[in-house]
């Protein structure tokens, strides 16, 4: 500790200034050789990766802007599609509600010609057995006046036997 009695800040000595220089140019040389060029080297790499980083988010971004994009005009066709299809269901809809209404007014129509046809036939068949009927009726009511009025006169019998052969019933 007596060496470091004289010892002052503010005077230095000129060996201890030789030897404080000399260790700190030593030292840098030192550092500067094995230890700075690697630190920047580093450095530089590290700045390299985190431009890259950037550049692939930034990158990234584009791509999930257009992917988001190209959602978007997926979905909006198959907004569009759904739409035409629902569309086209309801015109089908339409079109069988209006098939089935014309198919059944046919139906209508056609089992009211063949009622009306039934109708008209039963009418005439009615006709015809009332016609049958009088006929029937008169034939008989001429027979009994006849009959009554002609007796037993064999001239008028014989008359009235050719007149009925001539007679052609329908």
């Amino acid at each position: 500790m007596i060496f470091l009695s004289d010892f002052s800040v503010i005077k230095p000595e000129p060996g201890l200034i030789f030897w404080t220089t000399l260790i700190f140019l030593l030292f840098w040389f030192l550092m500067s050789k094995f230890a700075f060029k690697p630190i920047a080297s580093a450095l530089k790499k590290r700045e390299m990766d985190i431009q890259e980083a950037l550049d692939q988010a930034k990158q990234a971004r584009e791509e999930m802007a257009n992917l988001h994009a190209e959602n978007e005009k997926l979905l909006a066709a198959a907004r569009e599609e759904r739409a035409m299809m629902l569309k086209e269901a309801k015109e089908a809809g339409e079109k069988f509600k209006a098939e089935m209404a014309d198919k059944a007014n046919t139906e209508y129509k056609r089992k009211v010609e063949s009622a009306i046809q039934d109708i008209e036939n039963q009418k005439q068949a009615a006709l015809v057995d009332l016609k049958n009927q009088a006929g029937q009726m008169a034939i008989e009511i001429a027979e009994k006046l006849l009959q009554k009025d002609l007796g037993n006169n064999p001239d008028q019998i014989a008359f009235a036997k050719s007149m009925a052969d001539q007679i052609k019933l329908n």
